[in-house]
């Protein structure tokens, strides 16, 4: 890195509306991260860090942004906004046990850097995945102001990360729904080594904001002051007329994109000029001219912070490594809840098709819960367009029903960011094949939150899902074995009407992630008595759905109708049909049970063969009931290939006449 001697600031100061103590505290302020950083090198190298994100050369953004917000204003930083951490002052002892991964750290040893987030802070951190973090401070922001609590929420990107695709829904969404967020793109010149001019075309990335329709400024992001005064202005303003600004903040990444990558693609001359305007030293310089600070008071500040940064290091060296224990770890997959079945209070009951099951429970918990926010596509005034949400807007307003752009990814962010202000989110997918375009938020956002920090993801996602109705490739596919893969989230998949609306209620209650599929075949041509109250049924529950004694079948949606129904066709013999119901976590002791009554198993789903959930299922009764099978195991599925549109494609496609020759097979074994 080029060393520079600054005797005389470049950069140009205005002290207008400061005094003297805020000046010299953000100097202080401004060292911290800096020293911090230059003992973490010497560590890094003595083996004690394995990897370093440096910050150095742009630390005036992160503690500026920090220092001109009110401490219980969230902010969302990236990887090289350590300034973040200490401005807020999270304890130092812990911090470095989080880098270190101690088992006092954020995360308990279960990632790295600064992957966490603080409630107590107000921080929540970023995943790997560049961009997420924009979605959650919509969510945030939207919060506050559904809270009309006058608050702004600023979220941090770099100027690669403003090629993703969220960066693009996130700034969206928070223009037309006016949030009161300030995103900041830390303009460092290099996405580890692919300069600006091969990223963008634009000649600045504020001018991007016209495009949204929000204010949008460039800043010299190495000038304390000029950062500070921005962000101050900004908030100030956004706090009482909420809306979203983006801010560019021009700066430099004086190191590696991590320490090992190194900085020999930069241009040396490039370099040393940007050394001149160091934002730690410049404001050094500029404070001892102004005569606001002196030599021997910088000397004073500097040993005070390297005993601070000594002492907690010493301690955090010597605190221990987590201890590896199989139930800790399973333990904290899920934020920690009881469920409690909450019967139906009276006796009344109504006839209700399965897509009037599904209105009904989403009604009664609006009703229930008034901090559950619906979003999705055209669910406001339109209902939806299987007209779930018809008539929502009128009893509970555009607030709480919220149309979306059509942004999947972005609103699911927006999820978890409601779930961490403590809110409940529903996020409707207006088919369940669109979810592969949320898929990052889902799988490494709100199914890691809570093992890696802590922090549970109070969302439901409804699926609608599966085919027999010739919608073709792109509305029909079955999903489901996606996420039974994710540890973190649950799958809840009923069957009849009257699990529909349990197991949705159950699902909104539940502060954890919850994949809920509801199959579109059934919506209307589905129907039973089921009670008129708000009830629950017990997720991770499986459902005997009759009871027979020469075959078992396994299975779940559209099929245990097939299964019902397939049986009646075959004299002579009887099936144990289990409904599963929740896929993760699954009922092992009903299956076990269910395989033990026959010793004939099939496992039966619509889902493509290949992969699905069957082969879990039937991997893990050949297992653990070996013993009590009296044939093979045996799986139907759909074809592997994509599901076609016409119909007697999409029937061959099926698994229903398949289904019919294995049970008969079976039964013959």
């Amino acid at each position: 890195m080029a060393k520079a001697n600054i005797q005389t600031p470049v950069l140009n100061y205005s002290k207008e509306g400061f005094d003297k103590p805020l000046l010299v505290e953000l100097y202080k302020r401004l060292l911290k991260p800096r020293m911090i950083e230059e003992k973490m090198l010497l560590l890094l190298r003595q083996g004690k860090l394995s990897k370093w994100f440096s910050g150095i050369g742009q630390e005036a953004i992160a503690v500026g942004v920090a220092s001109a917000l009110h401490d219980d204003e969230f902010i969302l930083p990236m990887h090289r906004n350590l300034g973040v951490f200490t401005t807020r002052q999270v304890p130092l002892q812990r911090l470095f046990e989080q880098f270190q991964g101690k088992a006092g750290g954020f995360t308990k040893g279960r990632d790295r850097s600064f992957h966490f987030g603080s409630i107590e802070h107000h921080i929540v951190g970023m995943i790997s995945h560049l961009g997420p973090q924009l979605s959650v401070a919509d969510g945030i922001a939207l919060a506050t102001k559904l809270s009309k609590e006058g608050k702004v929420t600023v979220a941090f990107t770099g100027e690669g990360a403003t090629s993703e695709g969220e960066f693009h829904e996130a700034l969206n969404v928070a223009a037309v729904w006016d949030l009161p967020v300030i995103f900041v793109i830390e303009n460092n010149g290099y996405g580890l080594s692919t300069p600006v001019n091969e990223q963008y075309r634009c000649e600045r990335l504020a001018d991007r904001g016209i495009g949204y329709g929000m204010e949008a400024v460039q800043i010299e992001g190495n000038n304390i002051l000029e950062v500070y005064r921005t962000i101050r202005h900004y908030a100030e303003e956004i706090r009482q007329n909420p809306r979203p600004v983006l801010i560019e903040a021009m700066t430099f990444r004086m190191r590696g994109h991590e320490e090992a990558s190194g900085t020999k693609y930069v241009p040396k001359e490039l370099m040393e000029a940007w050394a001149q305007r160091d934002p730690v030293l410049n404001y050094e310089a500029w404070l001892l001219e102004e005569k606001l600070i002196t030599q021997e008071e910088v000397q004073t500040i500097r040993k005070a912070i390297k005993k601070e940064i000594d002492d907690a290091w010493k301690k955090a060296d010597a605190a221990p490594y987590p201890e590896a224990s199989v139930e800790r770890e399973l333990a904290d997959v899920y934020a920690p809840f009881q469920q409690e079945v909450i019967k139906p209070r009276s006796e009344a009951k109504s006839r209700r098709r399965f897509v009037d099951a599904i209105s009904d429970a989403l009604r009664q918990s609006m009703e229930r819960y008034p901090n559950l926010v619906l979003m999705g596509q055209d669910i406001a005034e339109y209902g939806g367009v299987f007209k779930i949400t018809e008539g929502f807007v009128e009893q509970f307003g555009k607030e709480r029903v919220r149309n979306t752009p059509l942004c999947e990814s972005a609103i699911v962010g927006a999820g978890l960011g409601l779930s961490i202000k403590g809110y409940k989110a529903m996020v409707e997918m207006q088919f369940g094949d669109f979810v592969t375009c949320a898929f990052n938020q889902i799988v490494n956002n709100l199914a890691k939150l809570h093992y890696r920090w802590g922090q549970n993801a109070d969302v439901v996602v409804r699926m609608p899902t599966g085919a027999n109705t010739q919608a073709g490739p792109y509305h029909s596919q079955s999903t489901e074995a996606w996420f039974f893969h994710t540890p973190g989230l649950k799958v809840v998949y009923p069957s009849t009407p009257y699990d529909a609306k349990g197991l949705l209620n159950a699902a909104i209650e539940d502060p954890n992630p919850v994949m809920y599929f509801e199959h579109k075949y059934l919506y209307r041509s589905l129907a039973e008595d089921i009670p008129d109250d708000y009830y629950t049924v017990e997720i991770g529950k499986a459902r005997t759905v009759q009871s027979g004694d020469d075959i078992t079948i396994i299975t779940y949606g559209l099929c245990v109708h097939w299964a019902v129904e397939i049986m009646q066709q075959i004299e002579g013999a009887t099936a144990e049909i289990l409904d599963l119901r929740t896929l993760l976590p699954w009922d092992k002791e009903a299956v076990a049970a269910a395989v033990r009554k026959t010793g004939k198993v099939l496992v039966a789903h619509e889902d493509c063969l290949t992969g699905g959930i069957g082969a879990e299922i039937a991997a893990w009764i050949t297992e653990h009931c070996f013993e009590s099978l009296d044939a093979p195991v045996m799986r139907v599925g759909a074809l592997d290939t994509p599901v076609p549109f016409v119909k007697p494609l999409e029937q061959q496609f099926l698994p229903y006449s398949r289904m019919k020759e294995k049970i008969q097979e079976l039964i013959a074994y």
